[in-house]
């Protein structure tokens, strides 16, 4: 990215592992200092789990620890199992992640043969449905928080059944509002399809500001809270983050506090 937009601060709406595939939100310039304000979208994957085979990294490209028969499990009881994870459940991420212990990643422990058990954490499943069921494998598409494993996911589902699973394939396809479908390949990227960082915070409350408020806050000065503007209506702000326009151009991200918005971060390069 850097090579292609000749930009050198580069960041993204998280990674994916290297056995998958899919979208990928990349942040250039100053857009990367509002990744934090995406950093809740949900993602969408399609994937697929092996049932029958647990591995060490809980997908294909770990070893194998433990094998059962799993052509016992009917689609009533994968549906079933399926809908205890529906909503969301306290989820232990893999051994082999980027989870940090006692401030060092999970995966290097992991590798130097350490007894790795990362800590529990909740996880919200929104939507989590079977494609398609063809013994041992399973074709899913499910929408989760950010912060969730999908190798974990299929690991728990496994062991709920009685047989263990791992992650065998993963695609992302949507996170947030952003499509896979619309996404341009890693050799096709130019300066020209690069989005107007607007995108990132659409889903904020909006503030139009109008030559001196934007002068104001370009320079990190507090400007008088005033009416939000956004869609069809208008009305009071809210506490909590407001995205700044001077017309169409994104010009800051403030915080409401009392009545100013102070500025929290500057997007406009002057």
């Amino acid at each position: 990215m850097r090579r292609a937009l000749g930009v050198q601060r580069v960041g993204h709406l998280g990674t994916l592992d290297p056995f998958a595939e899919g979208l990928l939100i990349v942040v250039v310039g100053r857009a990367t200092r509002l990744a934090t304000f995406a950093g809740g979208w949900a993602k969408t994957y399609e994937g697929v789990i092996r049932l029958g085979i647990t591995t060490d990294t809980d997908d294909a490209t770990g070893a194998v620890v433990a094998a059962a028969p799993a052509d016992g499990v009917g689609a009533e009881q994968l549906a079933a199992a399926l809908a205890g994870f529906r909503g969301g459940y306290l989820q232990r991420p893999p051994a082999y992640s980027a989870v940090k212990i006692a401030g060092e990643r999970a995966y290097r422990r992991a590798r130097r043969g350490e007894v790795v058990e990362p800590a529990a954490r909740r996880v919200d499943i929104p939507e989590l449905e079977v494609v398609d069921y063809a013994v041992p494998d399973v074709r899913f598409r499910a929408t989760v928080s950010g912060g969730t494993y999908l190798r974990s996911l299929a690991r728990d589902i496994g062991a709920a059944l009685g047989c263990g699973g791992h992650l065998l394939q993963l695609r992302r396809t949507a996170v947030g509002p952003l499509q896979l479908a619309d996404a341009v390949a890693p050799d096709a990227v130019t300066p020209a399809v690069v989005r107007d960082p607007s995108v990132l915070v659409a889903h904020l409350q909006r503030r139009d500001v109008d030559a001196a408020e934007r002068e104001a806050v370009v320079h990190g000065r507090p400007i008088a809270a005033g009416t939000g503007v956004g869609g069809p209506e208008s009305g009071p702000l809210t506490p909590g983050p407001v995205a700044l326009f001077a017309g169409r151009d994104l010009v800051a991200v403030a915080d409401l506090e009392g009545e100013l918005l102070k500025p929290r971060v500057v997007v406009t390069e002057s």
